[in-house]
């Protein structure tokens, strides 16, 4: 049975956790847009997905300013997908409260439902992600290992949000098995795409 309210799915976690993997297989699997924050963000910046910043953490096109600018501008896109009936995929690292009560105040605001998806692994599996990624041409992320140590520092668990509203997905195992394990949950709501 539809959902009578279009969904967001919000796909968080730290650099290397998955998510943009599990959000982009979901969007095909579904026929969804899934918008990816550092994609978002160069585009404001005026550079190319797979042009690297070099930035420190929270320096450059990574500053809280710009930041703020990225993450409205996911919400945009967003609204108007959902604007349409149409659910969406956001993919980004959602790492403080308050950005991610911007998302809820949103879709509550609009009448929209939403998800968020937390994507964790091992903090080996972080690294030995973040050394082939080092390797490839064309990984959109800027996240190195020193980012990720402070951004896990900074990290605020979402323990704000209702449960139903967020399921908490370890992504060291298959795609398809992530796929499924996604789909299959009691919180995963119904929609048609």
């Amino acid at each position: 049975m539809p959902a009578s309210k279009p969904c967001l799915f919000a796909f968080m976690g730290l650099i290397a956790s998955g998510k943009s993997t599990l959000a982009q297989a979901f969007a095909k699997s579904r026929g969804l847009v899934a918008y990816n924050s550092d994609v978002v963000r160069k585009n404001l910046a005026g550079r190319q997905a797979t042009q690297k910043s070099g930035a420190a953490f929270a320096g450059g096109i990574y500053t809280p300013e710009f930041s703020r600018l990225t993450y409205d501008e996911l919400l945009r896109l967003a609204g108007s997908q959902l604007g349409q009936g149409h659910p969406v995929i956001l993919d980004a690292s959602y790492n403080n409260k308050e950005e991610r009560h911007r998302l809820v105040d949103f879709c509550v605001s609009k009448g929209f439902s939403y998800l968020y998806i937390l994507c964790t692994i091992p903090q080996q599996e972080t690294r030995r992600r973040l050394d082939l990624r080092a390797q490839d041409p064309k990984a959109v992320s800027d996240g190195t290992w020193d980012i990720y140590l402070q951004q896990k520092e900074a990290f605020e668990y979402p323990e704000e949000l209702e449960p139903s509203h967020l399921l908490e997905i370890a992504t060291d195992k298959p795609l398809n098995e992530l796929l499924t394990l996604l789909t299959t949950s009691r919180k995963f709501p119904p929609f048609s795409s």
